[in-house]
């Protein structure tokens, strides 16, 4: 076993209804003045309204920002700081799915040192440049799927380089998590779908990851029990609050897995599909994973057989399992919910009516290749991969 260590600093609250905590939540952080980053479709749907008026009623001033895509880019983080700086606030609430958090947490850092670096989040890309805490953050997850409340990422799109930038800091994480499973009730089933096998697969990728210890384990085990056990569930119906409730609560704990362990090939490779061609972040990972899960079976030493267990209608015992019946289940299961066969398929969807040809994908495919080595998450995978096997691999996405 290597050394290895942890601490859980964060406050997290649970339940059905909790999103009336806000105002306390802000009191004992000390802030007086909020900035809500959100998305647009929340600000249609009243989310952020009420979030902003609980503050309100509780005399804590609170200002919107929601002009947040999905794979937000650099130029977002940039709008999004201007807004924080000139409203007055003295703290942040990122209430959606991983963009507003990942928004959330590169304004808490440019806002804070724009000073040192001249304000641009790519000045901060990498580990260990954040020099102390940014600007305080409740983070609302209104999707079970990133674990991003209690994850130390930021994920940035650079489209100066058509590049995912990752800013690694634990200074990053929000003082405070609340997971409101009310707030899941009106996710699209698609939507439901790729946040949950994306939240699946920071738990799977925690699990069998080379720097994996007893504490990343014992959180990447209960995810997969959790979500394995409520994806399809949820899926078919998302006002299914225990359901939505074990979806949010696995999801955290498959965020916190990989914040000790990291992940591996599957977001390596996922992470260039969605800068080059737009595709959603958990469709990439869940195109992706049966591919590399063949690829690293290679490498197991025991932990398929939990893995297929976990998400298996039918489970099996030691003596009758292959690895190779792992990947089966996993294309069983993106299947009955709906993921896209393979990349080409992902990657048309996400063109929405534009054409994209075989030739043009094949083209992205090398780029791809050199930005995905670029990861640290390589590093970890359990069956160690040159430029080449991610090539392969991506062909064999298709």
């Amino acid at each position: 076993m290597n050394p290895f260590e942890f601490s859980i600093p964060q406050n997290i609250i649970v339940g059905a209804g909790t999103l009336a905590q806000v105002p306390e939540c802000a009191k004992k952080m000390g802030g007086t003045h909020a900035m809500i980053l959100s998305g647009p479709t929340l600000k249609k749907m009243g989310v952020v309204d009420k979030a902003a008026d609980s503050l309100k009623a509780a005399g804590i001033a609170a200002d919107i920002f929601t002009d947040i895509e999905a794979n937000p880019s650099v130029t977002t983080v940039e709008k999004a700081t201007e807004s924080y700086l000139a409203s007055g606030a003295d703290f942040l609430v990122a209430l959606g799915g991983g963009s507003p958090m990942d928004v959330a947490k590169a304004v808490g850092v440019t806002a804070k040192y724009g000073g040192t670096y001249g304000g641009n989040i790519v000045d901060y890309e990498g580990a260990g440049k954040v020099m102390g805490p940014v600007v305080p953050m409740i983070a609302i997850p209104t999707t079970a799927g990133t674990g991003s409340e209690v994850t130390a990422f930021s994920v940035i799109t650079d489209h100066r380089r058509d590049y995912k930038l990752t800013v690694f800091s634990y200074e990053l994480l929000p003082e405070y998590a609340i997971l409101d499973p009310e707030l899941l009730t009106s996710a699209p089933a698609s939507v439901a779908a790729a946040c949950g096998i994306d939240a699946f697969i920071h738990a799977e990728e925690a699990y069998i990851s080379t720097a994996a210890s007893p504490f990343s384990d014992a959180m990447a085990e209960k995810a997969m029990e959790l979500i394995g056990k409520n994806i399809r569930r949820f899926v078919a119906r998302r006002t299914d609050l225990e359901a939505a409730e074990a979806m949010l609560t696995g999801s955290l704990f498959a965020g916190i897995a990989f914040s000790y362990a990291r992940l591996g090939n599957v977001h390596a490779m996922s992470h260039p599909v969605s800068a080059f061609f737009d595709v959603p972040h958990g469709v990439a990972n869940a195109v992706l994973l049966p591919v590399i899960a063949e690829y690293n079976a290679l490498a197991d030493h025991g932990r398929y057989l939990k893995i297929y267990n976990y998400i298996s209608e039918i489970p099996a015992y030691a003596d009758e399992f292959e690895p190779m019946m792992l990947v089966g289940a996993i294309r069983e299961l993106t299947a009955a919910i709906g993921i896209p066969a393979g990349l080409t398929d992902a990657i048309r969807q996400a063109a929405k009516g534009k054409e994209v040809t075989a030739e043009e994908i094949e083209s992205k495919i090398v780029p791809m290749a050199v930005d995905a080595m670029k990861s640290g998450n390589i590093a970890v995978n359990p069956r160690a991969s040159r430029q080449q096997d991610i090539e392969a691999l991506y062909r064999k996405a298709l």
